[in-house]
């Protein structure tokens, strides 16, 4: 496999090359939609703890603004890279516009190791990047939120520091905040959630009893989990296979998702030594995680985790892509020459930003939903992205990942071609 097929936003530039082919799109749009429209680099220097000063790198990409403000979350991650950063941005794009709200696509990232910084330096950390792009943000041009590695916490601490820019709270130019602070019930579950309903509805659609099937979860974090537990406790599979970034397991005879949450709340996050509480659970490689004989895997991790070199020992019958950009193009065509369902991540993970538009809607307005409101407008807008998608594949006899740009980028090319800009 060549560096080329793994780089992230090689993988996202190909794959819109392949739909432009499928749509016949016009050529200035093409090459339009092919690179950001525009992105900030930044240095943020931080005290430390220890007296010292370290200087972090960290960047903002606005990919595209034609439908709506740019929207995505800010990474905190040791391997961050901006080919990263621009191909989640362009991702996020798609995931607007197929979810149809009113939003682009953006993204940021910070080049870092939270799992060895203090709160305090991670609070300095924060407040050092929104002093930096705080000048490109807002809730009428880009608005951030949490993402790999980031809480609720941090975005309080970076809606606090644009207050203080700006001298009045704009709750709206941050999303995924703490409720206090004008969050939105339903944001904590909203990714993990999307990812269930949209793996309920293709299983609907293949005839798939959802208590007689089996689920392995790659990345017990916050989408892998949620996903894990509403798979779980309200449709009925059995969740025999989970991993994180410290191993995998495996148990035949299912896990308990709550169990599995208060595991990783008192291990600082984390699964490792698991199969210590349980004697059902045996330890396994990532590899024999992907390739377990179940009916649904959910990759909710990093990218590129389904390739070429393992496609085609992948058994599931449907693939929920929690994570972004888990599959590289070449295992894109071996699960589709197999029959494999794959439910691609800017639709299937989309609930994350569908609630976080929720978000910016009550933050406008200053009035907030319950509960049950954000699940049923949620399950609403998931559910009518899916069968656009479902239903533009069948027509057109391509892979959903296929529809599902045939479906945003003709949402993302109308607004365009409306506004004038080719």
């Amino acid at each position: 496999m060549t560096k080329e097929e793994l780089n992230p936003f090689a993988i996202a530039q190909a794959q819109l090359d392949a739909v432009a082919g499928i749509m016949n799109l016009d050529p200035a749009i093409h090459q339009f939609l092919r690179e950001p429209m525009r992105e900030l680099h930044v240095s943020l220097p931080v005290k430390m703890d220890d007296g010292s000063t370290r200087v972090f790198k960290g960047f903002r990409v606005q990919y595209n603004d034609s439908r709506g403000p740019t929207k995505g979350g800010i990474r905190f991650a040791p391997d961050e890279t901006i080919d990263t950063v621009r191909a989640l941005a362009a991702w996020m794009t798609w995931k607007t516009a197929v979810a149809d709200i009113p939003l682009g696509g953006g993204k940021g990232g910070i080049v870092c190791n939270p799992r060895e910084m203090s709160l305090g330096e991670l609070e300095r950390l924060s407040r050092a990047y929104i002093r930096q792009v705080g000048r490109i943000i807002g809730l009428e041009m880009d608005v951030p939120a949490p993402d790999v590695n980031t809480n609720p916490q941090i975005m309080a601490w970076m809606v606090d520091e644009y207050a203080f820019l700006k001298g009045y709270n704009e709750f709206g130019v941050i999303t995924g905040k703490p409720l206090p602070l004008g969050g939105s019930a339903g944001r904590t579950d909203a990714t993990g959630r999307g990812v269930a309903i949209t793996t309920g509805l293709a299983m609907k659609e293949l005839g798939m009893d959802p208590k007689k099937s089996t689920l392995a979860v790659q990345g017990f974090g916050n989408v892998g989990s949620y996903a894990a537990l509403i798979l779980v406790n309200e449709y009925g599979l059995k969740l025999v296979g989970v991993s994180d970034e410290t191993g995998a397991w495996h148990n035949p005879k299912g896990f308990d998702p709550a169990k599995l949450m208060a595991y990783t709340k008192d291990h600082k996050g984390l699964l490792e030594g698991y199969e210590k509480t349980d004697s059902n659970a045996r330890k396994i490689s990532n590899d024999e995680l992907l390739t377990l004989d179940v009916d649904v895997l959910a990759p909710c991790a990093i990218e590129n985790q389904l390739t070429e070199r393992n496609a085609d020992a992948i058994k599931a019958k449907v693939i929920a892509e929690g994570a972004n950009g888990p599959t590289t193009p070449a295992a894109d065509r071996v699960f589709y020459n197999k029959g494999i369902y794959v439910i691609p991540d800017f639709l299937c993970n989309a609930g994350g930003v569908i609630v976080s538009y929720f978000e910016m809607v009550q933050n406008a307005y200053d009035y907030y939903w319950d509960l049950d409101t954000v699940k049923q407008r949620l399950g609403l807008k998931m559910t009518s992205a899916f069968y656009a998608v479902h239903e533009r594949a069948q027509e057109m006899g391509i892979d959903n990942r296929m529809g599902a740009y045939v479906v945003s980028v003709g949402r993302v090319a109308e607004a365009m071609r409306l506004r004038g800009w080719v």
